[in-house]
Parts: C-alpha cells; sequence; structure tokens
C-alpha cells in the first residue's frame, strides 16, 4: 500500500489524491504540513528536502516529490489509459498543460487565495488579490478558447492534463464568482467537479 505524505487542504496534495482516487489505488494518507507540521522535521526532510507537501513512499521504499511528477509516474506505473494518453502526441499536450498550472495558473491565482482566505480582512493587500484577479481571467480566458477546440484540455477524453488544472479552477469559481462568461470553460468544469474522484478529493475539501 502506498503512502501520501500531506494534508488534504493542500492543492499539490489534491492532485495526487485525486489521482489516487480516479485509480481506485489501495492508499494511506498522513497529514503533514501547515498547521500539522512534521514537515521540517529530520525524517520527513530525508524523503523530500524541501520540505513541502506532497511526497509518495512506496512499500520498496521508494519516495517522489513534486506533485505533477507523483501524479504522472502513478499513471505510467498502473498503466492508466484512462490519465495517460497513450498518444504520444496527446501525452504531451496533457503534460503542457500540467506544466502551464504550475507556471501560469497557479501563479495568478496565489495572491487571490492566500488575500481572501489566509488573511484577516484588515490586513489584506487589495492590490494584489486586484493583480491575481486580472491574471487569472487572463488564465482563464486561454482555457476556454482551448477548451473551445477540444473536449478536455488535451483532447477529447479526459487525462491528467485536467487535474492540476481543474483544481485551480476550483479555486477560481469558489473565488471569484463575478468572473467573466466563459462557456467552454463551465462546460469542461462541470463534467470533471462531476467526476466522483473530483467530489471526493477536492469539491468535498473547504478552502482553508
Amino acid at each position: 500500500m502506498i503512502k501520501i505524505w500531506g494534508r488534504n487542504t493542500s492543492s499539490n496534495v489534491q492532485k495526487v489524491m485525486w489521482t489516487i482516487g480516479e485509480m481506485k489505488l489501495p492508499h494511506t494518507r498522513i497529514d503533514v504540513g501547515g498547521a500539522f507540521g512534521k514537515n521540517n522535521e529530520t525524517a520527513y526532510l530525508a524523503m523530500n528536502p524541501n520540505g513541502l507537501v506532497p511526497t509518495l513512499e512506496e512499500e520498496d521504499g521508494f519516495t517522489l516529490w513534486e506533485s505533477n511528477s507523483i501524479v504522472r509516474y502513478l499513471a505510467a506505473k498502473h498503466a492508466s489509459r484512462t490519465l495517460e494518453p497513450a498518444d504520444l502526441k496527446t501525452r504531451a499536450n496533457a503534460q503542457k498543460w500540467m506544466d502551464w498550472q504550475l507556471s501560469v495558473m497557479g501563479p495568478a491565482i496565489t495572491p487571490v487565495f492566500w488575500g481572501l482566505i489566509r488573511t484577516a480582512p484588515e490586513k489584506r493587500d487589495h492590490a494584489a488579490i486586484d493583480g491575481g484577479k486580472a491574471r487569472t481571467n487572463t488564465a482563464a480566458k486561454m482555457l476556454d478558447a482551448q477548451l473551445g477546440k477540444t473536449k478536455y484540455l488535451a483532447g477529447d477524453d479526459f487525462s491528467y492534463g485536467d487535474i492540476p488544472v481543474g483544481i485551480m479552477v476550483y479555486r477560481y469559481v469558489h473565488l471569484m464568482p463575478e468572473r467573466p462568461a466563459m462557456p467552454n470553460l463551465d462546460r469542461w468544469y462541470a463534467a470533471i467537479s462531476a467526476r466522483d474522484a473530483f467530489k471526493e478529493q477536492v469539491g468535498s475539501v473547504p478552502l482553508t
């Protein structure tokens, strides 16, 4: 049985847990990070020198950190065609969107999340929040344009390319109800958020 070290409120942990849920892999998740601490203890740093979550630990002692890498590894190891596209170009597109989440969507929405969820109202940096909202809307328009061409981000089938972005859009939908109309994005989000693994590992977890 695999172990996932990390608190379920972390968006990066949620990527891995959603993946595990899609494949129904036996697992144990151990609360680490945030209010739980332990991520700077010697034993944890031996597995993940970044001191971040999540970390994957397998029965043979193999460990892996970086959430997108864990998602790709588990999908490949368990030969999940639901998550890892068989076609090389489709797979590359899925991985492209995973990386785009790290470089574009994640950094755009982070000031909004921290400002509205983790900062007391009287201490909020409204300029940073507004700037984050503008950048997030720009990123969302890119998604809407892509989803006007394909059913899911990498093509016509759900893949692991939808998982990291889907978690960011979950935050987007809840943090920015005043967002512009984006019918393609809304259609795609309705489809991914209806998946059982999403509901269990993302949709049921409050933003904290």
